[in-house]
């Protein structure tokens, strides 16, 4: 190795070529992002700019810092998955206690981390004294960690102190905060990981547990320290993530954990333990932000992009098993003073690897990008999700319409995730639109994200929910709070005025399931003598919705009839009633879905409160095209509800 340095440094022009192949052939990763830069700039005119990239290093910097705090847990040879609920839960005690309670900042933040720290020791304490495989005793933190920031909350989004709303800003107008953490806690991993001792005993307990232990290596005690520093890191990165939304959202970084996880594994380290590097899980963390960035900017369909995400993962959990296999994990980011990898030969296999991998995504990029159109206006449109059948009839009335009007549309779905949805505007903006769409995931979440498009002068067109502390230039929506009060109406009507109901709640901290839901409570105020036995969150799903009503049929088997705050949850609610729905038990759904329509027509559900959601995706387009041009558009556009039974299905239909 000596003499090759030698060589390679005396070539009056080589050296530098020489030094730059050979990091390349040491680093898989590296070299699978460099080239995904490169094919993206290619594919992107848009790619390769100071404010898109600049995007690319906010959006990975939360996935960063958790997967820093992961990669230690890696290295022992465990597994960490309530990262997600942990930071979360963090950020929503920082909230709470800053505001509701009037704590200071300074304290809030303290405690704020003392919970990621604690978490943390409880993970390690099950794991190292209970003796809880470490999948298990974190996969309970994940739900315990939501379930109190779900408590403490009360589902509801709680605002962020100002003065740490700041750690989401920039520095000089340009240079992003978030960046800044990110790389602070790069450095803190690296240090942590080879220059102490603690580092130490993680690469030994991940390289052989019984060897660590009877070399010395208190391995009980140190795992609580590994399993600390993962929760503590969660507790940054929630703070960092809450600061970007200027709220502590008690439903964030759902899912964040298995980014985490995958951006360490891409980077390098071994699932198997023993192997891993602070640069290396950057790295990974900076793909899965290229790619999403990337994929965003070239249009790509958003169900594809979650197939494309989905194989670059595996395929980097794949090449771990094969470096293990050939035996060249040693040397490629190990511990501290391993010996070099296994030679030129499967350098340039990690290589070869990473270029086919890269190459095979960007050939389906290629493929599935449907290219630019001619047009000069671009709309770009950010749903909070399309796995539900409302959001998919807006999007195709957006798209029907965006069609006869002869303009681009690019429409994104957030996968009810503020944070990704906050990136995704990012991206619109800085790709430059004519216009934005946004269905809020929630109102106060993605004001920073507006105004960041208010100061690019694209304007905004907000589509069945509104934003908070940002300018939109205008409001398309139905009345959810007058269908709320249109479904309690229509519900006590048939049931004569008086019985036993139960309501199935949306999706906690959601504005849609609030406002239908306290529309729906004003409404049964004018019936006194209705009662509402039960309220269960079933998260707009119709599976939930199945097994919560089938749940509380054990213990409320009189009930007369049944609220759900949307269709879906309506219909699990009906199979679970069975010959009961629409006879004995009377059902009313909200969103006039097509499934929803159908059992109404049946008699299934007694009713549905109509949205018209194709009707709203069309407004919201028409709007943001005469916002692009210059046009006048109206301050707030209402699309009208109805509520529609047997009687007038039909005609509805």
């Amino acid at each position: 190795m000596a003499t090759d340095t030698v060589k390679n440094n005396t070539g009056s022009g080589g050296g530098s070529a020489s030094a730059l192949r050979r990091v390349l052939l040491d680093n898989g990763a590296l070299s699978a992002l460099v080239v995904l830069v490169i094919a993206m700039s290619v594919l992107s005119g848009d790619f390769l700019t100071t404010d898109n990239l600049l995007n690319v290093g906010v959006q990975a910097a939360v996935t960063a810092i958790l997967a820093f705090g992961v990669t230690f847990v890696i290295v022992s040879a465990g597994i960490d998955l309530s990262v997600g609920s942990v930071a979360a839960l963090s950020a929503t005690v920082l909230a709470w206690l800053a505001t509701s309670e009037g704590v200071p900042v300074v304290i809030a933040v303290l405690l704020a981390a003392a919970t990621g720290l604690a978490c943390g020791l409880v993970n390690g304490a099950l794991i190292s004294y209970g003796k809880l495989p470490p999948f298990i005793a974190t996969l309970a933190m994940l739900s315990i960690g939501r379930g109190l920031s779900l408590v403490i909350s009360q589902g509801s989004p709680i605002a962020f102190p100002d003065s740490v709303s700041k750690l989401g800003d920039t520095l000089g107008g340009w240079l992003p905060v978030p960046v800044l953490v990110m790389i602070v806690m790069g450095l803190i991993t690296a240090l942590l990981l080879r220059r102490t001792y603690i580092g130490r005993s993680m690469y030994a307990i991940g390289g052989n547990e019984e060897a660590a232990r009877l070399s010395g290596i208190r391995v009980k005690r140190q795992k609580l320290v590994i399993y600390a520093l993962s929760g503590l890191f969660a507790a940054v990165a929630g703070v960092v993530l809450a600061s970007r939304l200027s709220s502590a959202q008690p439903q964030a970084a759902q899912g964040y954990e298995l980014d985490a996880i995958a951006a360490v594994v891409i980077g390098g380290a071994s699932l198997a333990g023993g192997v891993g590097k602070a640069s290396g899980t950057l790295i990974g963390a900076l793909i899965l932000a290229v790619l999403r960035n990337g994929l965003n900017l070239l249009s790509v369909s958003a169900f594809w992009q979650q197939v494309v995400i989905g194989v670059v993962i595996a395929l980097a959990v794949l090449l771990d098993t094969l470096r293990r296999r050939t035996g060249s994990t040693a040397g490629a980011a190990g511990a501290p003073g391993a010996p070099g990898s296994g030679g030129r030969k499967k350098n340039a296999a990690k290589f070869g690897i990473a270029a086919l991998v890269v190459a095979a995504v960007v050939a389906a990029v290629s493929v599935l990008n449907p290219g630019s159109s001619s047009t000069s206006t671009k709309i770009g449109m950010s749903l909070s999700t399309l796995n539900n059948p409302f959001f998919v009839q807006m999007k195709e009335g957006a798209q029907a319409e965006a069609k006869a009007a002869g303009v681009e549309l690019t429409v994104t779905d957030a996968q009810n995730d503020a944070s990704q949805q906050a990136n995704q505007l990012q991206n619109f903006t800085s790709s430059g639109v004519s216009s934005v769409i946004v269905n809020p995931v929630d109102s106060d979440a993605v004001g920073p994200a507006v105004r960041g498009a208010n100061k690019a002068e694209i304007p905004v067109i907000a589509a069945d929910r509104g934003v908070n502390k940002a300018d939109t230039a205008a409001f398309v929506a139905s009345d959810n709070v007058e269908g709320g009060k249109l479904a309690a109406r229509s519900l006590a009507e048939e049931l004569g005025g008086k019985g036993k109901i139960v309501v199935l709640q949306g999706t906690a901290g959601t504005s849609a399931s609030r406002e239908r839901g306290a529309g729906f409570a004003e409404g049964l105020k004018e019936f006194p003598d209705i009662k509402v036995v039960a309220k269960q969150p079933a998260d707009f799903d119709r599976s939930k919705g199945l097994d919560v009503m089938t749940n509380l049929l054990q213990g409320n088997g009189d009930i007369d009839g049944v609220f759900a705050e949307n269709d879906e949850m309506a219909l699990g609610a009906a199979k679970a009633l069975g010959a009961k729905a629409g006879k004995d038990v009377a059902v009313v759904g909200f969103d006039g879905t097509p499934d929803g329509l159908k059992a109404v027509e049946a008699g299934t559900l007694f009713a549905s409160v109509a949205q018209q959601p194709a009707e709203l995706g069309k407004a919201a387009v028409q709007n943001a095209v005469k916002a692009a041009r210059g046009e006048k558009t109206e301050a707030q556009v209402m699309v009208p509800v109805k509520v529609v039974t047997a009687k007038n299905v039909a005609d509805f239909s």
